[in-house]
């Protein structure tokens, strides 16, 4: 199988006909100015110049940021005619974007056919039109599913994105979203926990005292029952949690525009950890209560999931079961395996 790049190019806040309470692209992104077709141009030439055994790889651009058909058509006919070059030269594979649900209609489905896109990704955040309202997206959860029905009828590759922790939000909305988004059967989902960032109007709420961000630990928590639905029926969640950036770090950090809420330069380890700390509890709880040690074999790939954030998993483990846990790495199993207790 050949291993996949992705060339991000950002258009910052390019297409979005509002400002989302929560969002500030060109924070995010780092980026400030807007892009031309020389842009993309020279970024995608940077990228290839760096990957490496060329001949073994599976390259694609995407256009992150903003709400891609939203452009103006001959701006984004000017963008995506630039990335194309490269996929009829060989050079890359495919080219995704990121828009909102109510800029999809049977026009720019076509553009974006012409120009060799596969993937489409849809900033849904919620499926609760109340909440979509309090962020001030613009658009409502039929949107949703009529950009979603019509990107799949046209065999595209159908992704979304939400939100965990949005205003007025609760962990019952969120698991809901992920229930309703399953039905309309998405290839692809990316989760992203609400962070506060400058100049936004959430962080205007959050300092007044109108919003409260959720905790590191309540993000984690919702964001794995999340990630155990979306697994259950086949999704691939390729995202959780904002990229770090100089820009998306610790508030601590002079660069980072981060005011508050569940930041951490690891999240989606935590997740995929906490994963991990339930499925060993349930095989420890099924032991004689008079074994000392226990031995796993666990897949190379996985240890640090297996481990933990700081070895979390296996610390909590030996207190609470007061056990000696003994890790034995291997190539061939697929996840991980209980193989010894005495």
């Amino acid at each position: 199988m050949k291993k996949e790049y992705i060339i991000p190019i950002f258009v910052p806040h390019l297409g979005c006909p509002n400002d989302c309470t929560f969002c500030n692209q060109k924070k995010i992104s780092g980026q400030k100015k807007n892009i031309t077709s020389v842009d993309v141009k020279n970024t995608i030439e940077y990228y290839l110049s760096n990957f490496q055994d060329a001949d073994k790889i599976k390259v694609e651009v995407a256009f992150f940021g903003g709400s891609f058909t939203g452009i103006d058509m001959n701006l984004q006919e000017e963008l995506l005619s630039a990335a194309y070059e490269y996929i009829k030269a060989g050079k890359v594979d495919s080219i995704r974007v990121s828009t909102r649900p109510d800029y999809i209609d049977i026009d720019k489905l076509k553009l974006l056919k012409k120009y060799g896109v596969k993937t489409i990704e849809l900033g849904v955040q919620s499926t609760n039109d109340y909440i979509l309202n309090k962020a001030q997206r613009g658009h409502n959860y039929n949107d949703v599913k009529k950009a979603s029905k019509l990107i799949r009828k046209n065999k595209f590759i159908l992704g979304h994105q939400m939100m965990v922790g949005l205003q007025d939000s609760t962990t019952k909305d969120e698991i809901k979203t992920a229930k309703d988004l399953i039905k309309l059967k998405p290839k692809i989902v990316r989760i992203y926990p609400v962070l506060v960032i400058k100049d936004t109007k959430l962080c205007t709420d959050y300092l007044n005292g109108d919003y409260t961000p959720n905790t590191v630990e309540q993000a984690v928590e919702t964001c794995t029952t999340l990630l155990k639905m979306f697994r259950k029926k086949k999704i691939d969640v390729i995202r959780i949690g904002l990229q770090n950036t100089d820009e998306i770090c610790g508030p601590e950090n002079e660069t980072s525009q981060v005011v508050a809420g569940p930041y951490h330069p690891a999240f989606r380890q935590l997740v995929e950890s906490r994963i991990f700390y339930e499925e060993i509890s349930k095989k420890i709880k099924g032991l004689n209560n008079k074994v000392k040690n226990v031995k796993f074999v666990v897949n190379k790939n996985q240890i640090n999931n297996f481990v933990g954030h700081k070895r979390e998993n296996i610390n909590k483990i030996e207190e609470l079961y007061n056990i000696n846990v003994v890790i034995e790495q291997s190539e061939s199993e697929k996840n991980f395996r209980l193989v010894e207790a005495y």
